[in-house]
């Protein structure tokens, strides 16, 4: 089963690359000087990524910045890095059984957009992301530390993206299509909002 995510995750990511290579010629874009440009063109980069803080009982800490640039009309494509530490404390009223768990991600991500027409999104984002944790009880000094591995992920995803400046905002439903054990995303659709900012 896992091959065959795999094998379609490929497939998808190529084939949006292949949407880019089968264009006839390059789409000029217009350099300062009012001349034709069909190389990079500075103006076509953007940034953008999660970024998020939560405090309390529930602590969460994401930075996960991302680059991408924009080929054309109909694809992007980038990469970013993760980084996230989160943090839950569960309390009982038998404090004995209190115990607060402390998780970490760091890892790496690419990206492929194809915008088919105007303000609709496709995206597919292959990861490598390094998972550990640790659960430390209250009562006592127990502590049980979860082992640090490596854990793929495929996100896939769909939304509108709302032109504004020179960014944009962007609104998905997204889900980790390989489901491995310890997945940054867990086991449901989730929605990501955002906003691309533009060089």
């Amino acid at each position: 089963m896992e091959m065959k995510q795999l094998a379609l995750a490929a497939l998808l990511l190529f084939g949006a690359a292949t949407v880019q290579a089968q264009s006839k010629e390059p789409v000029p874009t217009t350099t300062y000087r009012g001349a034709p440009q069909t190389g990079f063109n500075r103006d076509n980069l953007f940034f953008g990524g999660n970024f998020g803080l939560s405090f309390g009982n529930y602590t969460l800490v994401n930075v996960s910045p991302q680059v991408g640039y924009r080929f054309n009309r109909y694809f992007a494509a980038g990469a970013g890095v993760n980084f996230i530490y989160s943090s839950v404390k569960q309390e009982y009223t038998d404090s004995r059984l209190n115990y607060r768990d402390n998780f970490g991600v760091a890892g790496l991500n690419a990206f492929g957009r194809v915008y088919p027409v105007d303000y609709l999104i496709l995206q597919i984002q292959p990861e490598a992301n390094y998972t550990w944790g640790k659960r430390k009880f209250s009562y006592g000094s127990s502590e049980q530390t979860l082992e640090g591995k490596i854990v793929p992920s495929l996100v896939g995803g769909a939304g509108a993206v709302i032109p504004a400046g020179r960014g944009s905002f962007i609104v998905m439903a997204q889900y980790d299509l390989l489901q491995q054990d310890r997945n940054p995303y867990g086991s449901q659709i989730f929605i990501n909002f955002g906003y691309n900012i533009g060089f």
